[in-house]
């Protein structure tokens, strides 16, 4: 079934639609490193050091690296800013001269202007292009890339930590952010809290790709083994407030009854929230997704609840692992950054805590 909402398209989901083929492919993050113990070193001494004093550059450097990095940063989520920054003042601590070029979308919007970016960056043949992996086109990109690149260009995945299983070892440099299954199971069990034996909910995912796929499919799967969790109706937004918004209206009007409402993406969870307030509806709740301007929302009770990403691991990970490159030391496979759950009864000292940890170097 579709319905068209201010001429955006909205695909309307059953429970059926849920095979979440398309996760075979990815390794889990924790089932990867326990296949692969070598890695799983890798990655436990990169938690370690990314939480230590900086540790400066040992090998000279002839002229600065180039570093571009193409990321959907216009949306609410200030995940992708925080961690640039983080990346260059690590950077910047660690000794390494560098260059940095940035080119910012929409997510699920401007893919011309994504696509371009990505040709000037190929044409500028930086030392390392970071970028993400969430759709199809991404996928396509990035193994074009790995198989036919220019010989010189390392990638770096950022906001995935599931290593894909047919690139065999033509992988990127590393795959970077925080484990989307980890954090779902996090939010599950905080709904779980709430309601101990049943619910009806909804399921507002993020667009079609491997965020929705990781976080939206991998909920559904995991509350249908915990209980009798009914998903009633369930979208596909434009990955922004205004489509989440029109969804949740139109979704609350099919299912009034729904006891909550799991948002995919912080962009997805303001737009319910705003949705639900025009409704009236303060009884459904709302989860978010991320912890930066979810934070203050959770405190004003907006929100419920959320998992706090230390967002800056993100940034000071790529770092060390451009560092250990520069070094020819080997760079961990992927790397997931810690969670912590933030629910809207914890205290100030618990959100002030939270922040600093998780801006350690953004908020400077």
């Amino acid at each position: 079934m579709r319905y068209t909402l201010t001429a955006l398209l909205l695909l309307l989901y059953t429970s059926s639609c849920f095979a979440n083929d398309l996760l075979l492919d990815y390794w889990q993050y924790d089932k990867y490193l326990a296949q692969h113990p070598t890695q799983s070193a890798l990655t436990q001494a990169m938690h370690q050091r990314i939480y230590q004093a900086p540790v400066p550059l040992n090998v000279s450097q002839d002229k600065p690296i180039e570093i571009d990095i193409v990321y959907p940063g216009t949306q609410l989520s200030d995940y992708w800013w925080r961690n640039i920054k983080a990346l260059e003042l690590r950077l910047n601590e660690l000794g390494v001269d560098y260059r940095l070029r940035k080119y910012s979308s929409r997510p699920n919007m401007d893919y011309r202007r994504e696509a371009e970016s990505l040709q000037t960056a190929l044409k500028n043949a930086p030392d390392y292009l970071v970028f993400t992996l969430d759709t199809s086109r991404h996928k396509k990109f990035a193994e074009n890339l790995l198989a036919n690149g220019n010989g010189k260009t390392k990638l770096i995945l950022i906001n995935i930590t599931t290593p894909i299983k047919h690139w065999k070892d033509h992988q990127p440099l590393l795959y970077v952010g925080f484990d989307h299954v980890l954090g779902t199971k996090l939010l599950a069990n905080e709904y779980m809290k709430a309601f101990p034996e049943q619910a009806n909910f909804g399921m507002m995912y993020f667009s079609p790709g491997h965020i929705s796929e990781a976080r939206g499919d991998t909920f559904i799967k995991y509350m249908k083994t915990q209980g009798d969790y009914a998903l009633k109706r369930a979208y596909f937004t434009n990955a922004n407030r205004k489509s989440a918004y029109e969804a949740t209206l139109s979704m609350i009007q099919k299912e009034p009854d729904l006891d909550f409402i799991y948002a995919c993406s912080t962009d997805v969870a303001f737009g319910v929230t705003q949705a639900l307030t025009k409704l009236d509806r303060h009884d459904v709740m709302v989860n978010g997704w991320g912890g930066g301007s979810e934070i203050e929302a959770v405190a004003d009770g907006i929100i419920d609840f959320t998992v706090v990403r230390m967002t800056d691991d993100t940034g000071v990970a790529i770092a060390e692992a451009i560092k250990l490159d520069l070094q020819n030391e080997p760079v961990p496979q992927v790397y997931s950054g810690d969670y912590e759950v933030l629910t809207k009864y914890d205290d100030e000292q618990t959100i002030e805590a939270l922040k600093s940890k998780a801006f350690r170097y953004s908020d400077r």
